[in-house]
């Protein structure tokens, strides 16, 4: 049955609501280098474990409020790919499309938060030496190889995902579009997803603060835009105790939308 509902009066004032809590967003924005507090080089006292992601691997793991986890590009590799659930119920998990609707925004950098589809806060980008990441193309398949590297036996995010899930009593139905580090990827003048400049550094890390107790899932596989052949490197995780969040904690008090988000995010964590 069609939707009557959807009048043209009804759907003006919809758009005017939207345009008001853009421009709201819009006065709101602040300069990101603002985002303080994270030191660059961790001593020893703060680092809780380290570990190292092979290439083409995936790891997956809990990852407690409070702690960050920084993911350093050990070796320039072209994309990380990350997925995050709540631990103690991972029938909700990273929505990509409410992290960039709710931020009003496809870039995700420092000071960017990364939203679960509950309307709540998985996790805080506290720090990036990178600044380009994408929420909209997707890891790679075994689709993506066979047509990028005419080799669909190469390990790849899917397959990576999928197995992660199983690990923890899920399946491929449980995994949604994800999120990749150290990927520049923008739309061309003809509308079509691209990978731009931009090379991540040797020594590019990400730090993603754990807003809840999180489950990670981590695949070590190029982006499928990446340019050149396929060839991931080693990628570093470091887990560090990081300082209780202040009053007014950058990422906490970014945006309307993100203070918002902290409040339903601690009404189940406290």
């Amino acid at each position: 049955m069609a939707d009557t509902s959807q009048t043209p009066d009804r759907y003006a004032a919809q758009r005017a609501r939207y345009k008001e809590l853009f421009a709201r967003s819009k006065a709101r924005r602040r300069d990101f280098s603002e985002a303080k507090g994270n030191p660059g080089t961790l001593s020893g006292d703060l680092v809780l474990k380290r570990e190292t992601l092979p290439a083409g691997w995936g790891w997956s793991g809990l990852v407690k409020r409070g702690t960050t986890l920084r993911i350093v590009n050990a070796s320039s590799t072209q994309g990380v790919s990350v997925l995050l659930y709540r631990a103690a119920d991972p029938t909700e998990r990273f929505n990509a499309g409410d992290t960039v609707k709710l931020q009003w925004s496809a870039s995700l950098h420092k000071g960017k938060l990364l939203y679960s589809d509950m309307g709540r806060v998985l996790a805080s980008i506290t720090d990036d030496t990178f600044g380009r990441h994408d929420a909209i193309a997707g890891g790679s398949t075994a689709v993506t190889n066979a047509e990028k590297y005419a080799d669909p036996t190469l390990r790849n995010t899917r397959d990576n995902f999928i197995l992660l899930a199983a690990k923890h009593g899920l399946s491929k139905a449980d995994i949604p579009p994800c999120l990749t580090l150290f990927a520049p990827v923008g739309v061309d003048a003809a509308g079509k997803l691209v990978w731009q400049n931009g090379q991540p550094a040797a020594g590019d890390y990400v730090d993603l603060r754990a807003e809840m107790d999180i489950l990670v899932f981590l695949s070590n596989c190029p982006h499928p835009l990446a340019p050149g052949a396929y060839a991931p490197e080693p990628i570093e995780l470091v887990f560090w105790k990081s300082p209780a969040p202040a009053a007014d904690d950058f990422c906490r008090t970014a945006s309307e939308e993100a203070i918002r988000g902290f409040d339903n995010t601690d009404a189940i964590s406290e």
